[in-house]
């Protein structure tokens, strides 16, 4: 197992492992076969507000999917992979409209094949013509895909790209982020922001990515000198896992948030405006705030919190102090939880492990807290000893579910990435 969480990603042997698989799979074994390295993300800062365009920050970590492929002869796109079962099969000509029913997944496939035929349908959808499918094989970091590091759209990712190589489209990495956009919104009706994909998309190693997602500008903000080398990026387990789109929570949140938008711009005489909490300034919030109670306020409390934490932390990044931005992390877990209202017990246990760990300074979960994992930036000098006591301590509060983690460990260890490329 230690072999899987060596440097560098993807490793020769992967991309060795990949290449066989497409080999095995093509009707054309001798073609030359190209890659998608397509990296997982973290949110440092902006939790659950990119759908309220807000701004948030993200970074890749050297760890994802990748997915070989080679183009068809048609229109045909066969997709297998290491982690799913089945075979996906579709042709461009008769793509499905959006919210695909389950009535087109075969016994051989299930549906994970949805976010292929999400890519194709959002290239479409746009007006890009495709003529030629590809054939391919995807292997993703053993472990990491459903925990809260953004899977999907690191999927989305790779099928737009390969799509758009075959097709010999030029497409803009912001363009890309409003396809992934369709392919989750429209496609399959889950109302995700833009933060994921423009994390993936848009991320270069070593550097905070700012994201303005009401706009979708973005700013790379480079360390200060040698700052990348005062932290590691921990990533710690629980055990939970279950896809986000089953689940009422994400999507009631949302609602909660666009329900106390329109309040509050009823109360400020813009009730035309679209039903964002961004469309309503802090001043506004801090003047009209008391006039809101119950679930409605707690959503827009956390959101104008978060907002203030991204932009402190922007500050504290540019200055190289990793302790302030640790400790805004950890107020954003705390958010997350009292104000979002988004966490289960297992993640709060490990959230709080990970606090009480030798040289971590902040946690928070990644994704919504319902299943996945918990990031943390920890001093390089106390990483190994953070992950053990990550690992034992997690054992001891949650035992049946450190045994669902079967293909990593509890706590691993990561780096910042470059965003998702053609190889």
């Amino acid at each position: 197992m230690a072999r899987e969480f060596e440097y560098p990603w993807p490793s020769p042997n992967l991309l060795h492992r990949v290449k066989e698989n497409v080999g095995i799979r093509s009707e054309s074994p001798t073609c030359e076969v190209n890659f998608v390295v397509s990296p997982y993300r973290i949110c440092p800062l902006g939790a659950h507000i990119d759908h309220q365009g807000g701004s948030v920050t993200a970074m890749a970590i050297n760890r994802g999917v990748v997915l070989g492929f080679v183009p068809s002869d048609d229109t045909t796109v066969v997709l297998t992979s290491s982690q799913f079962s089945g075979t996906v099969h579709f042709s461009l000509d008769n793509l499905l409209p959006a919210r695909p029913s389950r009535i087109h997944v075969t016994a051989t496939e299930d549906a994970w094949g949805d976010y292929a035929r999400g890519a194709a349908f959002a290239l479409q959808n746009k007006g890009y013509k495709l003529t030629k499918g590809i054939r391919g094989y995807m292997e993703g970091s053993r472990g990491f895909d459903g925990g809260g590091l953004s899977s999907s759209a690191t999927v989305g990712v790779a099928y737009l790209l390969a799509l758009e190589h075959v097709n010999g489209l030029r497409v803009t990495e912001i363009d890309n982020v409003e396809l992934v956009r369709l392919i989750e919104n429209v496609y399959l009706g889950l109302k995700i922001g833009v933060l994921d994909q423009s994390a993936i998309l848009l991320s270069q190693q070593h550097c905070l990515s700012l994201i303005h997602c009401k706009n979708l500008e973005y700013e790379i903000i480079p360390p200060r000198q040698h700052h990348f080398e005062s932290f590691k990026i921990l990533i710690a387990f629980s055990g939970l896992r279950h896809a986000l789109s089953s689940k009422p929570g994400y999507n009631m949140r949302v609602k909660e948030c666009q329900d106390a938008a329109r309040i509050l711009l009823k109360l400020v005489g813009r009730e035309s405006s679209e039903a964002l909490l961004s469309n309503v300034t802090p001043e506004e919030y801090s003047k009209h705030k008391g006039e809101m109670e119950g679930t409605l306020a707690r959503r827009a409390e956390h959101f104008f919190t978060e907002h203030e934490r991204v932009f402190a932390g922007i500050q504290e990044w540019r200055k190289g102090n990793i302790v302030e931005f640790g400790k805004l992390m950890s107020r954003s877990g705390q958010s997350s939880i009292e104000n979002y209202e988004c966490g289960c017990e297992p993640l709060i246990h490990l959230r709080e492990i990970l606090l009480d760990a030798p040289g971590v300074y902040g946690a928070r979960f990644s994704g919504a807290g319902f299943r996945g994992c918990c990031v943390a930036f920890v001093a390089p000098d106390k990483a190994e000893e953070a992950v053990a006591y990550v690992d034992k301590m997690y054992k001891l509060a949650q035992p049946e579910l450190a045994k669902e983690i079967k293909e990593t460990p509890i706590a691993v260890i990561c780096e910042s990435a470059n965003k998702a490329y053609i190889l």
